[in-house]
């Protein structure tokens, strides 16, 4: 059952579409001074935020499990994930949990203190945490951004004074 009702909907800004969604979600991270890497869903097919409660909603196609290779770590996401969403902090999450020895373990709360140690906390319902670097889970994307510049950068290269593409010599090595 989804927990997210007609009434929240209607206080919600909603997005659909994996793009957006994905864009909006790490821009959400940011904004709330967590690591932009700690949502790595796929094939989004809606989010939401509630501005003033903070309800954060993100749908995805199907679950999916990803592999933090920093802390190797497994972390399943349901095709639902909602969570309340604060300054340095996600408290109420669920669709979440962790792999701990041969137990899936469902995760309440994530937070990063402030003023920032460089350490991120995940939090269960039973009170048991566990902090990790926050760097574990940062994603650059510096290095996307740089390529798509130089990609930029070439294509413009290619064009002649008219602004027609320039035919390109390959040559055989």
């Amino acid at each position: 059952m989804s927990l997210v009702t007609e009434e929240i909907r209607a206080k919600a800004e909603i997005y659909r579409g994996d793009e957006i969604c994905q864009e909006k979600s790490k821009f959400l991270l940011n904004e709330i001074f967590l690591p932009n890497g700690l949502l790595p869903l796929k094939e989004i097919e809606e989010c939401g935020y509630v501005k003033e409660t903070g309800f954060v909603w993100l749908k995805q196609k199907k679950s999916v499990t990803h592999k933090f290779e920093k802390i190797g770590k497994l972390v399943s996401y349901a095709n639902e994930v909602t969570a309340i969403a604060e300054p340095h902090r996600i408290r109420k999450l669920t669709g979440v949990k962790t792999k701990e020895l041969l137990v899936w373990i469902t995760l309440s709360d994530i937070y990063v203190d402030d003023p920032p140690t460089g350490k991120i906390t995940f939090k269960t319902p039973s009170g048991l945490s566990r902090s990790f670097p926050v760097s574990a889970f940062q994603v650059e994307e510096e290095a996307k951004e740089k390529k798509d510049a130089k990609e930029n950068k070439e294509a413009k290269e290619n064009k002649d004074v008219n602004g027609v593409v320039a035919p390109v010599q390959v040559k055989e090595v």
